[in-house]
Order: structure tokens, then C-alpha cells, then sequence
């Protein structure tokens, strides 16, 4: 079940990784590189395809209210997609590492959508500051882990900057 669905927690916002579909993990890698960021996370809805290669899983981490839903995608869609993002990003960046950053983008044709979730809390005191339990570190840490594992490059596609 997508976390979409769980009342107990509520969308903040979407990360892209985008990278070339060689660099595919496995589901057990992916697994593996999650509990070593943090073995108290909570994995769940795992799939894979017939080669064992990662397509999706939810992950919760209690400690911060944060949750995610993580999936695979690739092909022509992924390409279109990092096209309009580098024309995007190109308008607003101009430094050496993002114009690098930008030829490699045009290269990829795979991402995993990253939806970062907030566990609902129902207080009084706690509705007034919603923003006072979230804490990004989580999705900091599993956005570059998952750049790392894969040679790609994080996009925050709200804002069409890097990450």
C-alpha cells in the first residue's frame, strides 16, 4: 500500500534520482544500503522484477516523522522528462559543476521518484506548528545514498534545481 493511501501520513514533496538504467540496483542492494544508513527503518511493499532488480519500496523512520515512497521508472518518458528539466535548470544555474551536472542529465534515461512523507500527529499544541516535526535528515541521507549507488543526480523538480 502507497503511503498515498495511509491517512497517518501526509505528501510533502518529490525528489528525482536520475541515472542511466545500467546503473539499476538490485532490490537487495537497496536494501542493504538503507539499513546501513539506519537499521531502525522500517521496510515494507518490496518489489522487484524477475532479475531481482529494485522497482519499489516504503520506507518509515519513526525517529523523524518522515516517511517515503521510492520507485523505479525508465525510458523514453525519463528522457522527455530530464530534457525539460535541464531546460529548466539551465536557466537558472550557470556554474561549471551544474553545466556538467546538465550534459549528464540529457544522458539518463532512468529515475526513482522519491515521495517524502510526514507522519500526521493530532494535538492541539502540535497542529498549530506542523512544520516543528519533520526532520529532513532522512531524505537528505537516502536522496544521496541512492545518487551515490546509481552515479546520478539528485533534482528537486518543484523548485527545477539540483539537490
Amino acid at each position: 500500500m502507497s503511503l498515498f493511501q495511509n491517512l497517518d501520513y501526509q505528501w510533502r514533496e518529490t525528489y528525482f534520482v536520475m541515472f542511466a538504467s545500467e546503473k539499476r540496483p538490485t532490490l537487495a542492494k537497496v536494501q542493504r544500503m538503507l539499513q546501513k544508513i539506519n537499521p531502525a527503518f522500517a521496510l515494507s511493499n518490496l518489489v522487484a522484477d524477475e532479475q531481482g532488480r529494485f522497482v519499489s519500496l516504503t520506507l518509515i523512520s519513526l525517529d523523524d516523522f518522515a516517511a517515503m515512497d521510492i520507485c523505479y521508472l525508465e525510458g523514453d518518458e525519463v528522457r522527455e522528462e530530464g530534457k525539460e528539466l535541464a531546460m529548466q535548470i539551465s536557466e537558472n544555474e550557470c556554474n561549471p559543476e551544474a553545466r556538467e551536472k546538465l550534459r549528464e542529465l540529457l544522458k539518463f534515461d532512468a529515475r526513482f521518484d522519491v515521495f517524502h512523507f510526514e507522519q500526521v500527529v493530532k494535538s492541539s499544541e502540535e497542529e498549530e506548528d506542523e512544520d516543528q516535526l519533520l526532520d529532513p535528515g532522512t531524505l537528505l541521507l537516502v536522496l544521496e545514498a541512492l545518487a551515490k549507488m546509481t552515479d546520478g543526480i539528485v533534482i528537486d523538480p518543484q523548485s527545477g534545481t539540483f539537490a
